[in-house]
This record gives C-alpha cells, structure tokens and sequence, in this order.
C-alpha cells in the first residue's frame, strides 16, 4: 500500500493547477466548480540528493527514487457534509488517504471565479474544517449507536470504545478538531480503523501570484497554521506550471528575474513526506539503488516485508551500513573490516539513510 496524500479546499483555489505541476502538465484544469468528479492520483518521486551521492560510487544501472501519492480530491463546499456539491463521495475520498494537503486561495484574480465571490483565506479554512468536523461526528455518533446496541455484549472492549467515542463527540460538537483532543496512542489505535478525517495531519499549501496582497493574505493563513502547528508551505502554481514548461536554463533565468530560490512544488513533496512521518532507507546494488519510504519507527522486518512478502517470511537477519560510513570509505569491503558493517535481528529500529541488505531463506 502506497503513502496518500489527499488534496482539498474549495472550487477554484488552484487544487487542480497544483496536481498539473504534480503530473508535470497532464491533468484536466477549467476555470468552474466540481471540474474533477473523480479523484486523480499522482505518483510522486521525492528527490534525495544522498541517492546521486551514492550512485557516483556504485555506478548503477538504475536509480529509483521513493514516492509518495498526491490524491486530487474535488472541491468541497459548505453543506458537503450534509451531502451538497457530491460531498459525501469527496468526504470518502479523502478517508482513504493518510495526510492531507488543504489549498488555499490567496489571490485576487477578476478572471478566475471564486465560490464565494471575495477572498478571504480565514473564512474558506473554517468552511472546509467545519465539514470535516461535521463529518467525523456523523461517523463518531453512528459507531457510539451501534455499539450502545450491544447491552447484553457490551464487553471491555466495547465499553472502552463508547468511552473514546464520547469523549470525541464532546470535542466535536464544539467545532474543534480531533487531533487538538489529547488522545493517547492507545485511544488513538482503538478508533484508527474509522479513519477520522480531524485526526489526519495535515499541512496548508497557500496559492499566491505576485501582488502584494498575496503576502497580505499568507499571514492569515500562518496564522490559522500556528494554532493547529500545521506547516504551510507558499507556492505560486501558474508560475510554476510556466516554469516546469521551460528548459534548465530559461527556468534558471526566470527564477533569477523573480527571485525564486526553492521551487515550492518541491517544498510540498518535501512537507508531505515529512507529514506523514516518513524515513528512507536504501538498498544498493550495481543493478540499482533504489529509495524505499518507511515509517518512522518501523522494525528490519517490516522493511524487509515493504520490499517482499518473501524478505520477511524467512527473515534471517538485516545487514546494516550507515549513509555516511558509505560515502566516506566508498568502498564496501574497507567497510566491513572496519567493522561498520553490523548485524542485526528483526526488531532493529530502522534509520533515516540505513543501507539495508536483507538474509532470507524461502
């Protein structure tokens, strides 16, 4: 199962202008509410310099970098919950993702309509937050129902579910997010299988253009951000869909001319990897070097089970080298006499940039 993360906000704030950069140029775009009905999925590689680093010493055949999914989900509006706009669907669409990317529309244009005539950042927030409240708490009170059914059942584990699910409703009905509620882990794994949308990470992906109202309208939405310490990340998608349209050294010039240091479509695959608290380990080899995504905190053996069923059912053992051994002595056998080579069993935390060689016998 692959890493998803779901992009929403309102009709024409740029979701789709945003997926196009993702796809580089490929998806349908148009300037009226609900243009994507169907959700469009994006593979997305995420670029890791340390994967050059080490195909200059290994020289392999292929490099392949890790992905994450980027899911364009159609503009929802106020009452989706309620089912307006096919809401519903698009709620659904987004329970199936891990993290959210909430776009948000901080510029004037008199040629690209917005739902609600003027633009204002703060209020467009709220409506899309409300109906995700709105949402988590018709889920929440159905599942309370059906397991306050079970009065002659009503086992531990029932009860402690009723128990969560009351504390989330309370929270709910007060307009406020899941994930503001101090849940412990455990509280947390008792109700992950309802997929809640308020609990989801999420990050801000502020769409501006060049006027200086824009920056005007990213402070309101650093603002909502810092309450929810959710990242925002600035991006001017028009622009960027220009600039991916041009060659290296027109796109060197013009991000000159408008002093553009860091493309934020990188910046967006860079926060939604970090939001989905994601890690990096590296298989290599002459025939590829290949990136794989993990979560943080995952054991050898569920890295070895992430690359084949078969890794991990005749796990013997993980061979371990670390990023920066590999790069300084370049040279694999120099690294095993000098005893940076270890051997570790199946409950090994995996690293961020371990080099992983995996002993198996099916």
């Amino acid at each position: 199962m692959g890493f998803k993360c779901g992009i929403v906000g309102l009709p024409n704030i740029g979701k789709s202008t945003l997926f196009n950069l993702l796809t580089k140029g490929n998806s349908a775009v148009a300037n009226f509410p609900f243009c994507t009905i169907e959700p469009n999925i994006a593979k997305v590689s995420v670029l890791d310099e340390r994967l050059n680093r080490l195909a200059n010493i290994v020289l392999p055949k292929k490099i392949i970098h890790a992905s994450i999914e980027f899911i364009d989900i159609a503009g929802l509006v106020k009452g989706a919950a309620q089912g307006e706009g096919l809401g519903n669907q698009f709620l659904n669409n987004i329970r199936e993702t891990n993290a959210i990317a909430h776009v948000v529309r901080c510029f004037q244009d008199n040629k690209i309509s917005h739902v609600y005539d003027d633009i204002k950042p703060e209020r467009d927030i709220e409506i899309i937050n409300t109906e995700l409240i709105l949402s988590d708490l018709d889920v929440c009170e159905k599942h309370l129902l059906k397991y306050k059914k079970k009065t002659t059942l009503r086992t531990q584990d029932v009860q402690k579910k009723i128990n969560i699910l009351e504390k989330c409703i309370k929270h709910l009905t007060q307009c406020l997010m899941l994930k503001n509620l101090n849940l412990n882990l455990d509280e947390r794994n008792t109700i992950s299988s309802l997929r809640l949308l308020t609990l989801k990470p999420t990050m801000y992906i502020a769409n501006m253009n060049e006027e200086k109202e824009s920056l005007l309208l990213l402070k309101k939405v650093y603002h909502i951000a810092k309450k929810e310490n959710a990242p925002v990340i600035p991006i001017s998608a028009n622009l960027e869909l220009d600039l991916i349209k041009m060659n290296e050294i027109e796109k060197k010039s013009f991000m000159k001319v408008f002093n553009i240091k860091s493309l934020g479509l990188n910046n967006i695959i860079s926060a939604g990897y970090q939001l989905l608290k994601l890690i990096t380990f590296f298989t290599v080899g002459k025939k590829e070097i290949r990136a794989w995504p993990i979560l943080d905190g995952s054991t050898s053996l569920q890295a070895a089970h992430k690359i084949h069923t078969d890794f991990s059912k005749g796990f013997i053992r993980v061979q371990i080298i670390k990023y920066n051994d590999f790069i300084k002595y370049k040279n694999e056998v120099k690294i095993r006499e000098l005893g940076k080579c270890t051997k570790e069993g199946k409950n090994y935390k995996i690293e961020d940039g371990d080099i992983v060689h995996f002993l198996f016998n099916v």
